[in-house]
């Protein structure tokens, strides 16, 4: 388990941060620019200091009121939104300068950490010769040499155009599958974010306002995020069947099944899916005759509104909650109410990662 609680004064930004993380799995800080996100990243490396602060780590006191760790003797590896190689040596001598600078001789090696990465015939190369994507990867696969028992990601992919964010993501995918060392990931980008967090902290004026299971977060309609235009629903699904002749692949989500184009994975698998709240339409009754192919009966457990015009719907499928988005206009005159079973109409389904369960 991972304690923090970090107190204290910069320049005209205060902070007064409290929070708990698991020693596993990508945790994802999340708020709007200037909330205090790096600011917690910097005090978790111990690039800075509060006079206010406690930071436990796996049992052991990194910084409490008698103690401070200095950032060298933290094992934490730390990826900045800048690669930040070294241009006077190549892939292979960047990767391994923090194999160098570790205690721990019997971490990764630079095999495992090259083929896991996808940098195994960059190795040679003079780092001036890299894209951006292959720079991140070289700067990631340097963190993970150093063995370190925590992992620091300051919006990584945020300098990398969408071409390159989609090309390095999978490599990220591949790291949380072979690795079992814990992730805080800092990114502005909400895709990123449902598609690699397990949990969530959200940040707003140097707080942590709220945190828990990223599935959990993105349901609730009463939080910042659920206000947004691109706000949705990510449910974990399990492929079913595949249809050759229409090319659909049949996904389970709790007691519900979902259609999607195209060849998903194997049966049996598990995939996170999508669901834009706006793509999201309420019937009072059954459609009968319709070209949607997602519609299925659920159950309204909240209805929180967004501004004078718009409300949210939290309706309720099995274990698993979905959110739509409706006006106030149509909540009226449906007269939805909290508790009433209602049809789902959903017209778009995306599939948002890869990595397996």
């Amino acid at each position: 388990m991972i304690t923090a609680r970090f107190k204290g004064q910069f320049d005209d930004f205060h902070l007064d941060a409290e929070f708990s993380l698991n020693m596993q799995g990508v945790s994802a800080l999340f708020g709007q620019s200037g909330c205090g996100k790096t600011t917690v990243l910097r005090c978790l490396a111990g690039l800075e200091r509060v006079a206010d602060g406690h930071l436990l780590v796996d049992g052991e006191v990194w910084q409490d009121d008698r103690t401070f760790l200095p950032p060298h003797k933290r094992p934490i590896g730390y990826v900045f939104q800048d690669a930040n190689l070294f241009d006077h040596l190549d892939v292979k001598g960047n990767v391994l300068f923090a194999q160098k600078r570790t205690r721990d001789q019997r971490g990764p090696q630079l095999s495992d950490i090259s083929g896991l990465m996808g940098i195994d015939h960059l190795l040679d190369r003079p780092v001036r010769t890299l894209s951006g994507g292959e720079r991140q990867r070289v700067a990631i696969a340097r963190a993970l040499l150093s063995s370190p028992r925590l992992l620091l990601m300051d919006e990584p992919l945020s300098a990398l155009d969408r071409f390159s964010k989609d090309e390095i993501i999978p490599y990220l995918e591949k790291m949380h599958e072979a690795l079992s060392i814990p992730v805080v990931y800092i990114s502005h980008d909400s895709q990123e974010v449902e598609r690699l967090a397990d949990y969530m902290l959200l940040m707003e004026k140097g707080r942590v306002t709220q945190s828990g299971p990223l599935l959990d977060m993105l349901a609730d309609p009463k939080l910042f995020i659920a206000k947004s235009s691109k706000t949705a629903s990510v449910l974990e699904a399990e492929v079913a069947a595949f249809d050759d002749a229409d090319h659909l692949s049949t996904l389970q989500v709790a007691d519900k099944t979902l259609y999607v184009p195209g060849f998903v994975a194997p049966i049996g698998e598990r995939r996170r899916v999508r669901i834009l709240a706006t793509d999201v339409s309420l019937a009072r009754e059954k459609p009968s005759q319709t070209t949607i192919l997602n519609v299925f009966d659920s159950k309204i457990v909240e209805i929180a509104a967004i501004d004078e015009a718009r409300v949210n719907v939290v309706l309720e499928m099995g274990q698993a909650k979905l959110i739509a988005r409706i006006t106030t206009r149509s909540l009226r005159k449906f007269d939805f109410q909290v508790g009433q079973t209602v049809y789902a109409q959903v017209k778009g389904v995306s599939m948002v990662e890869r990595r397996k369960k």
